[in-house]
């Protein structure tokens, strides 16, 4: 009974716990290409119009929009001897990333700054009239991030975190012709009991647009849901790594080599 792939894959894409950014100029929302719907939106309001300001007067990265101090960061590093840097808020802007000209501009009374501060939550409703942001931002709590704030740094985030990030990414892109192979490793990391169900749903639309998906996972609540499950062991570290047993939930429950198998028959209620 050897496991086979069969079919036509094009790529394949492992979606690890790997940091997206390694400072606070990376965050959820410009992972996600998004930011610049939110720039756009910013450069069509009044006070923008009468002072000329363009998009990218609304970026960090740009010099003419952002606070010359901390050069868009909204932290300064500290360089620690002996022991990792670490980032203390930028005395100038309070962390705040834009100087005073760029924060007179507002839309629905938040300035730039406000809306980064803003849960992808909160932003849903903030941005109700912007169906192309909404969707994006849908897509990111619909893999459990409804609790992050849009312009949150990225090295502040959990490697579950960041690797549902990457998830939701994907999710944006949307159906395309190449067919991918995605590999997680161990994807419920950190992720409430209630929200294992968003990231299975998020799953099956990746499915559902022609890719297929394997998954390294010790959570029951996933592994009962699987269509095909290779079970290795019998044990952990050098008393494991042979195939104990494989095939659907219902098969792995009858193997009694398999511990797996025994805590899945609980979850299976079999």
């Amino acid at each position: 009974n050897d496991f086979e792939i069969k079919g036509k894959i094009d790529s394949c894409s492992l979606v690890d716990q790997k940091p997206i950014g390694s400072t606070p100029r990376s965050n959820p929302v410009t992972f996600i290409k998004g930011f610049s719907y939110i720039r756009q939106l910013f450069a069509e309001q009044k006070k923008s119009l009468e002072r000329g300001y363009k998009p990218g007067r609304f970026s960090f990265n740009k010099p003419e929009g952002r606070c010359p101090r901390c050069r868009g960061m909204g932290y300064r590093r500290v360089e620690m001897h002996f022991m990792a840097d670490v980032f203390v808020p930028c005395e100038e802007c309070g962390g705040r990333r834009y100087n005073s000209e760029t924060l007179d501009v507002t839309y629905r009374g938040k300035d730039i700054s406000e809306v980064l501060e803003l849960t992808v939550s909160e932003a849903i409703l903030f941005f109700d009239g912007s169906p192309q942001l909404g969707e994006k931002l849908w897509l990111l709590s619909e893999v459990g991030l409804g609790y992050l704030r849009l312009g949150q740094p990225s090295n502040t985030l959990s490697g579950g975190e960041a690797q549902r990030i990457k998830l939701a990414s994907f999710l944006v892109k949307g159906s395309n012709s190449d067919k991918t192979l995605f590999i997680f490793d161990e994807p419920t990391t950190g992720l409430h009991f209630h929200d294992i169900k968003k990231l299975l749903d998020s799953f099956n639309a990746l499915i559902e647009k022609g890719h297929s998906i394997v998954v390294i996972e010790h959570n029951m609540e996933l592994i009962k849901c699987a269509d095909y499950i290779i079970d290795l062991g019998p044990e952990g570290g050098k008393h494991g790594g042979q195939v104990v047993g494989q095939g659907q939930p219902e098969q792995l429950i009858l193997n009694e080599k398999s511990h797996t198998g025994k805590y899945l028959k609980e979850k299976l209620e079999i």
